[in-house]
């Protein structure tokens, strides 16, 4: 079974505690992704989807020179580059979460998301598994 190493991106757009909300908002769209890691000193310490800005920022008419840490996601579910893709797929399933960032002790190195699976012929029913359950949880209405 692969290693999350063999399949993450690592290649990571980060912003820091020091950004405002606009700002990761503008890195979303110039790079057309939905969530950025936040860290503190290559230490993972947070994440912004595009979910996360409408539901805790617009939707609560915080402005958007709002800081990060008032808007990410603290709670960080992780693995690490070592675990296996089926880890990775049950942790996210359980989660509800569609991207996992890979720490090597704090320091963010990577980030798997279901898409990386979907593209790997050996773990595509491991994805459409992920998904599946993903998916079969936000349309009851809960929330990740």
């Amino acid at each position: 079974m692969e290693k999350i190493r063999d399949i993450m991106t690592d290649e990571i757009e980060c912003c820091t505690l020091l950004d405002n909300i606009y700002e990761v908002a503008v890195k979303m769209k110039e790079l057309n992704v939905g969530a950025i890691p936040i860290v503190d000193n290559e230490k993972l310490v947070g994440m912004i989807t595009d979910r996360d800005i409408v539901i805790r920022c617009v939707a609560e008419k915080h402005p958007a020179s709002s800081k990060v840490e008032e808007i990410m996601s603290h709670e960080m579910i992780t693995i690490s580059p070592d675990s296996s893709s089926r880890e990775a797929v049950q942790l996210m399933a359980k989660h509800q979460i569609r991207r996992l960032p890979v720490v090597e002790g704090d320091k963010l190195i990577g980030i798997v998301s279901l898409g990386d699976f979907a593209v790997r012929e050996l773990t595509d029913d491991q994805a459409k598994e992920a998904l599946t359950q993903i998916s079969e949880q936000n349309y009851n209405g809960v929330q990740h």
